[in-house]
This record gives structure tokens, sequence and C-alpha cells, in this order.
């Protein structure tokens, strides 16, 4: 789970009116289940290939990948009795939105990053008589769903914070940050160990602010851009 997390990403707005009928179509065939990475990626190539994209830019599986997503959003709020009456009685497999429109973030336990979740599957009581959820994470297939503690790592979706947002943190403050290397690109927990505030510039807040992981304690310096309020 190396790949990054969508997370504010704009929808493609350059697909032609046949790519956009193909995936509305697929949409409406879907029901509003999720797709795995393959799904998006021959998707992307059958448009790539096809005469009608001929000189114009190829199209990212991502973008497409976006373009359902945003789909989905748009979908219809399941009523919240209707989600009420099946409380209980969900079956590992099914999916049950959240009608309340939050958005939810859930650490994986492979390596112990944030996530957003697509959606709540299934609930257990383990032997210790604590909660666990199955929980889909945006972005990935079935083959990866994961179950996780509820009361540990699920929590509401932490928010990027915005370009003058910085004269609000705080050394101490907890934040989720994103990390960079050279073999991944995902989300940790981590606290403010010091700020060097900065004048801004066209490029926004150029401010620096020493991090440090909870995870394995590394620190590093980032840009505001790559934190996220946590909630």
């Amino acid at each position: 789970m190396d790949r990054l997390r969508p997370r504010n990403r704009a929808t493609f707005s350059g697909f032609t009116n046949a790519e956009i009928e193909k995936m509305d179509k697929l949409s409406g065939e879907s029901q509003g289940r999720s797709f795995d990475r393959e799904f998006y990626q021959k998707l992307t190539a059958s448009f790539n290939r096809s005469s009608g994209r001929a000189g114009k830019p190829t199209v990212k599986w991502t973008e497409v990948q976006s373009w359902f997503q945003a789909r989905i959003q748009d979908l219809p709020e399941v009523p919240e009795n209707n989600l009420e009456s099946s409380q209980g009685k969900c079956k590992e497999g099914e999916t049950i939105r959240d009608p309340s429109q939050l958005e939810f973030e859930a650490r994986s336990t492979k390596d112990g990053a944030w996530y957003d979740v697509e959606a709540f599957l299934a609930h257990r009581f383990v032997g210790t008589g604590e909660a666990e959820v199955r929980v889909r994470f945006v972005g990935f297939g079935a083959s990866e769903d994961e179950w996780v503690n509820i009361k540990d790592s699920v929590r509401e979706r932490s928010v990027p914070f915005e370009s003058t947002d910085c004269s609000y943190l705080n050394v101490g403050d907890p934040v989720l940050c994103f990390q960079e290397r050279r073999d991944q690109a995902i989300y940790y927990d981590a606290r403010i160990l010091e700020i060097q505030r900065r004048m801004h510039d066209i490029r926004g807040c150029r401010c620096l602010i020493l991090v440090r992981y909870d995870h394995d304690n590394t620190e590093e310096r980032v840009r505001l851009r790559r934190l996220c309020r946590r909630p």
C-alpha cells in the first residue's frame, strides 16, 4: 500500500464525449460498488488506444479513478432508517455507506499509515470485547480490505491545511503528515517540534515545520502543504 492517498484531487475535465458515455454506462452498471486498480488501468488503456483520443493528451488511470469516485459521491444518500435497519445484520462483502456525509480515514495494520475509507463492509467483536470493522480503502480493491480496531484506528478524515493556516499552528500540535520516500508516499501521524515562520510569497506558505513521526520517531522539516489537521 505505497500509493498516494487521494486527497482533494481535482476531477480531470479532458475526457471525450465517448469516454464519458462509456464511464457513465459502467458506473450505472456498478450500482455503487468500487473497482480495483486493474479495472481503471485497462479502461484507461482502451481510451488512449482509441481513435477519438488521437492528437489529445493521454489519460492517466488515476484521472479515470477520480471520475468514478466523484460519480459515486454524487449518488443519492442512503436514508438513515435504512442504515439502522441493517445494523447488526451486515454480512462480509456487503457495503454500507454512511448517510451522514462524514468522511473517514483508517490506519492500516500493514504499514501503520492512514488511508481514506471508501466503505465499511462489516463489523465484529474480538475476544477482548473490542469492536473491529472491515474497511475498504479509497483506490484499493477487495484484496486489500482490512479489519481494524474502531477505537484506535478509525476517525473522521483529516483536512489539509490552507496556506493561511500556519499562524494557527503551535509546537506540540498533532498533525497528519504526508511522508515522501523513494519507495513510498503515504500519510503518518506526527507531532510538531519546531516552526520556522517565514514570509509568504506567490507560492503560498513558505514556513518550515519540523515534525516527528509517531510510528518511528524520525524527524523531518516539511512545508505546510504536506500537513493535515487531525480531528
